[in-house]
């Protein structure tokens, strides 16, 4: 198949990939049957979930593009995932062509594809490791070429962080990545709601088990506490479709959806 001639060697396919099923929902190619397999079965659980990712990929947009009026031109994204319509450097590049993007990715189809997308393009790579290789991050050759940390750099950690066991530590590191970032920095994150009170989501969390990488759900309080030694911007931690919606299909008429992902926007002093 056509498809085979992206997917790295050793790549078990059979297996479901969270950043895989979520190309699905946004309209991807980047799939297998195993993928499309899952994301039905959950849309089954949740109808409205496809809406719930595409909300998550408006907010990156107006988030993105808050930081580029407020002068950053530099972006680290940290489990960017599949590359699909309105990637990040599409978004601010269109904006300003000097702007300068890293992508982080674990999963390899992810990376493998990104590098593709991204060839010819002077200011994107992307680089393949985990969350909690902070070093092998900020240091990573492709990161040195295009990241000042001296300038502010923009930070993201879209539907992430919830694939992030308490065990890890998230929090702390989170603080390793914010310590290395520049004054005028900023720090945007999107993470699953468990105060939305959707209906399904724990049917959902379930099923989502099959991709090894289980959703961690958590409150508003939780969530917060991602952004110490950062600023929240205003509207502050939110609901992902009222964090400054500007626009037709921001906001949907499903209260549980506007709020399944809470997103939020801090700066660091």
């Amino acid at each position: 198949m056509a498809e085979r001639n992206w997917v790295p060697a050793g790549i078990d396919t059979s297996v479901p990939s969270p950043a895989r099923v979520y190309d699905y929902w946004l309209g991807g190619g980047h799939n297998f049957e195993a993928d499309r397999q899952l994301a039905e079965q959950i849309l089954k659980i949740m109808p409205d979930l496809r809406s719930a990712t595409q909300l998550n990929r408006s907010f990156l947009r107006r988030a993105v593009l808050h930081m580029v009026d407020n002068g950053v031109r530099q972006f680290l994204d940290i489990g960017s995932g599949i590359p699909t319509v309105g990637n990040l450097h599409e978004i601010v590049q269109r904006a300003d062509p000097s702007c300068r993007v890293v992508y982080v990715d674990r999963d390899p189809v992810a990376v493998a594809h990104s590098q593709m997308l991204l060839h010819g393009n002077p200011n994107a790579e992307v680089i393949q490791t985990d969350l909690r290789d902070v070093e092998g991050v900020l240091d990573a050759p492709e990161t040195k070429r295009l990241i000042d940390f001296s300038q502010p750099v923009g930070l993201t950690m879209l539907l992430l962080l919830h694939f992030v066991p308490d065990e890890w530590d998230p929090v702390g590191l989170i603080a390793q990545y914010r310590e290395r970032l520049a004054p005028g920095s900023y720090f945007a994150v999107s993470h699953v709601s468990g105060d939305a009170n959707a209906t399904g989501l724990d049917e959902a969390v379930e099923a989502y088990k099959r991709t090894q990488n289980a959703p961690i759900i958590r409150s508003h309080h939780e969530v917060l506490r991602f952004f110490e030694g950062f600023e929240l911007v205003d509207p502050g931690l939110v609901g992902c479709a009222f964090w400054r919606p500007d626009g037709v299909g921001d906001v949907t008429d499903k209260q549980e959806i506007n709020n399944l992902p809470f997103a939020g926007v801090g700066r660091k002093p």
